[in-house]
């Protein structure tokens, strides 16, 4: 189980090289073998197949690693967090040194930390600021090689993310200048966040007496986190992981700490603040008056949003970033319901000749649907239950579920913000099956990304090979059994 997932990450890993994004410059373009691999189509599709019958063996050795840690007994319980944090361990390794995969957001990030170190804004500049022309009216590519691996539609925006990741990309990048190492060093900051979950999940699932080791299993080690999370390097991870441990600090150390986290979480990326609803509900006395509840969701907003100020000031950066937040928003993505929705009536009403501006109805559904995710943060602040621990996960969940379906953009990635939450909540049997299968799905279609577009060739053989390998995972019957009886086990509730 262990040596499978293992196997599958170092195949991920291996298969990666030829699709992933590299500057020219990269070392690894020396090798004749790795070339050859990746400018022909040949090459490029069977090291996509490479990558998805890895993620296809990380799938597996986690279903069983899931159902070991679901069903053990007696002193094998306590063993089952240190085997699945073993797992954790295991299964990442080969994909420290990786380009960032399925994503070429890696490659911003670390433009943009060069940018703050070069001290050029990147709250008002894109990466592109950093290629000067020469004296025949070139651009310097050589002398910031790392701009060359970012997408180019993204080469003239400013960066939505907070001081945070900013800040230690521009350390980093006092250090060197090398595209890879600096892609490494930003995800060893992002794995940071797993590390804090792995702290704090354990003590959320036990809140409500549900098995820490299953939680964590869910969380730190699923097709989901592996694909997204660690091999596509992206900042929400860090996000989520100062989530999770701001609403476990509150708990055990006092509100403000909680708050003080969940400001830094926010200074990742903003939605990272939505955990302080869960830190106000949590320690509050039980059925507060809403007086109370006023005043508690006050003094944690006075000090998360403090905290995520003061970092724009003690880091140098400001808090331009604020008007960099719609940068996201600038393209619709298929997991966006309310992008979707907008865009099929905008399609109708052109039809219908009803005369209405391009993107009418897309704009209008999109601010809808921020505005219903803050109605439902603030009817959950004013109405959930306080003084329960366990609610306020679940409260936590709920808020950031409503964000992610009503966003106007969502990416697979943005799902990792919930599983956390929800992992460490008492699910049906339905819900836990829900869980199971889409943390698999959502990671196996990880390499259908972006980048792929206009692969067409590529896409049809993803399709055909996922076609295979998700049936064998989630629907023959053995794989049925096994979802059914990780799904149905119940760990015994501990007051």
């Amino acid at each position: 189980m262990l040596l499978r997932g293992f196997t599958g990450s170092l195949l991920v890993l291996v298969g990666g090289l030829g699709v992933a994004t590299l500057p020219p410059t990269a070392p690894l373009l020396a090798w004749e073998t790795v070339t050859d691999v990746r400018n022909s189509e040949l090459g490029r599709m069977t090291a996509l197949t490479v990558v998805l019958v890895g993620l296809g063996l990380v799938a597996s050795a986690w279903l069983a690693l899931c159902r070991r840690v679901a069903l053990a007994d007696g002193d094998d319980r306590g063993a089952g967090l240190l085997l699945v944090r073993h797992a954790m361990v295991l299964w990442s390794a080969p994909l420290l040194l990786a380009p960032p995969l399925f994503s070429r957001d890696g490659w911003s990030y670390a433009a943009q930390g060069m940018l703050a170190r070069v001290g050029i804004s990147p709250y008002e500049h894109g990466p592109s600021a950093l290629l000067p022309q020469g004296e025949a009216g070139l651009l310097l590519w050589h002398q910031y090689p790392i701009v060359q691996a970012v997408d180019p539609m993204w080469l003239d925006t400013a960066a939505p993310y907070g001081p945070l990741p900013i800040a230690a990309g521009a350390l980093m990048a006092v250090e060197t200048g090398n595209p890879w190492v600096l892609v490494v060093g930003h995800r060893c900051v992002a794995l940071l966040g797993l590390l804090l979950l792995a702290w704090a999940v354990p003590r959320l699932a036990s809140w409500g007496g549900v098995n820490p080791a299953l939680a964590s299993a869910l969380v730190l080690v699923s097709p989901l986190m592996v694909a997204n999370g660690v091999a596509g390097l992206h900042n929400d991870l860090l996000m989520v992981g100062l989530m999770a441990a701001a609403l476990v600090t509150a708990v055990e150390r006092g509100w403000a700490w909680g708050a003080v986290l969940g400001g830094a979480a926010a200074a990742v990326k903003l939605p990272g603040g939505l955990v302080c609803v869960g830190i106000a509900l949590a320690t509050l006395p039980v059925a507060a008056s809403l007086t109370d509840r006023l005043r508690r969701f006050a003094a944690v907003a006075v000090v998360s949003v403090g905290t995520l100020v003061a970092l724009g000031v003690v880091t140098g950066l400001g808090q331009g970033w604020f008007a960099a937040l719609t940068v996201p928003g600038s393209i619709s993505t298929p997991l966006s319901i309310t992008s979707l929705l907008g865009g099929a009536l905008d399609w109708l009403a052109l039809q219908g000749g009803v005369g209405t501006e391009p993107a009418t109805f897309l704009e209008l559904l999109r601010t809808l649907g921020v505005l219903a995710s803050l109605v439902v943060a603030a009817g959950v602040a004013l109405r959930w239950r306080t003084g329960d621990r366990s609610a306020s996960v679940a409260a936590v969940a709920a808020v950031v579920a409503a964000f992610v379906v009503l966003c106007p953009v969502v990416h697979l990635w943005y799902f990792l913000w919930l599983t956390p939450f929800l992992a460490s909540l008492e699910l049906s049997r339905t819900a836990m099956s829900a869980l199971l299968a889409g943390s698999v799905v959502l990671g196996m279609v990880a390499p259908l990304d972006s980048s792929l577009h206009g692969a067409y060739e590529a896409i049809v053989l993803a399709c055909m090979v996922l076609a295979v390998l998700l049936p064998v995972l989630l629907l023959t019957r053995r794989s049925r059994e096994r979802i059914d009886r990780i799904a149905s086990s119940r760990w015994l509730v501990v007051t």
